[in-house]
């Protein structure tokens, strides 16, 4: 447990990461940085915040890497917020009962749960900007409560990362910076939750992933007993992926960050995914999203046939060229067609 005080310099490190532009377009608590660092802001009666981790390691499961096959951050295996929302939920619930007001924030816009967690004491600020919880490391989820119960307070974690820095050459685009700044802009977490094109430089690291990346949490010693416990299963195919209906994927996927509740990020994705794979078989599924209505699609579509690198490949770029009329596109289909000319190509 933690006082309801605004956090003292947390907003102030938020504007001066958004100016420095390393925040990148991320909304979330960086759209209302003031109110994230203040809860009194949203609750105005709230004397005291109850910092919740739920460790969601070893119940989730870990794709392991294959060809065809695309690999899903753990925490978004399956919705594992659910354990840590029935846990806040208890909790108000107690609250509630004792005549207290209680509120529960997860995931929640409206404040830095990080912050919170530290300053009550369950986890300190690891390098990688992720709160680590001892027994758990990274593997964790964050929520709060606030309520206006005079509930006693913790002492905050006296603990730090010290000399490790695991997490930094771990990044595979060396987005955390050696003074514990994540550089969003570089962050593969981030793009493949976000709308738009995935930027072109970015594509070929994204390998296999279809949502998140793991890598900082891996590499992090904290947590490898939770790790070295956890489910190994195999991810979703590229292929069931392309080939499913909005319908299928929302259902399976819908606990994902999905902007406008449409699944056409995780079809992009999927594209970007197929590009990074030589399996033969994606070639004429690849292809068939030339032609299919969201430009978004046909543009990491085209990219994709371009990385596939096959004749049947460059005979479909070259139609598509004929046809397409979306300037967007075309500057991928360009792209991919002088790739292939120029000798590019997965092969």
């Amino acid at each position: 447990m933690t006082n309801a005080d605004q956090f003292d310099g947390v907003a102030a490190m938020m504007q001066e990461r958004k100016i420095a532009g390393v925040s990148a377009n991320l909304a979330f608590t960086y759209r209302d940085p003031a109110t994230a660092a203040d809860v009194r802001r949203t609750f105005p009666w709230t004397e005291r915040l109850v910092a919740v981790a739920f460790a969601y390691e070893p119940d989730a499961g870990t794709s392991e890497p294959e060809p065809g096959a695309l690999r899903i951050a753990r925490f978004a295996d399956g919705d594992q917020y659910l354990g840590l929302r029935a846990a806040l939920n208890a909790l108000v619930a107690e609250l509630k009962s004792t005549g207290a007001r209680a509120e529960a924030l997860a995931d929640d816009s409206r404040l830095v749960d990080r912050a919170v967690a530290v300053r009550a004491g369950i986890g300190w600020w690891g390098r990688s900007t992720m709160v680590l919880v001892p027994g758990a490391g990274p593997w964790v989820l964050l929520g709060s409560v606030a309520t206006d119960a005079p509930l006693d307070v913790d002492e905050p974690m006296v603990r730090t990362c010290g000399t490790c820095t695991a997490c930094i050459p771990a990044c595979p685009t060396g987005a955390i910076l050696d003074n514990g700044v994540l550089d969003v802009r570089l962050c593969l977490a981030h793009h493949l939750q976000s709308p738009g094109l995935i930027p072109e430089d970015l594509r070929r690291v994204l390998g296999d992933r279809l949502y998140g990346c793991d890598d900082c949490l891996t590499s992090c010693p904290p947590g490898n007993r939770a790790l070295e416990e956890a489910n190994r299963i195999l991810g979703p195919r590229i292929l069931d992926i392309l080939g499913a209906t909005d319908a299928d994927l929302l259902e399976r996927y819908g606990h994902f960050y999905l902007p406008g509740r449409r699944p056409r990020i995780v079809r992009r994705n999927a594209l970007v995914a197929a590009g990074n794979d030589q399996s033969p078989e994606l070639v004429p599924v690849v292809i068939g999203y030339l032609g299919h209505p969201d430009w978004l699609l046909r543009a990491h579509a085209a990219w994709a046939v371009g990385q596939l690198g096959t004749e049947l490949g460059d005979a479909a770029l070259d139609m598509a060229l004929t046809e397409e009329r979306d300037g967007r596109v075309r500057r991928e289909l360009l792209g991919a067609r002088q790739r292939r000319s120029a000798g590019g190509g997965l092969r």
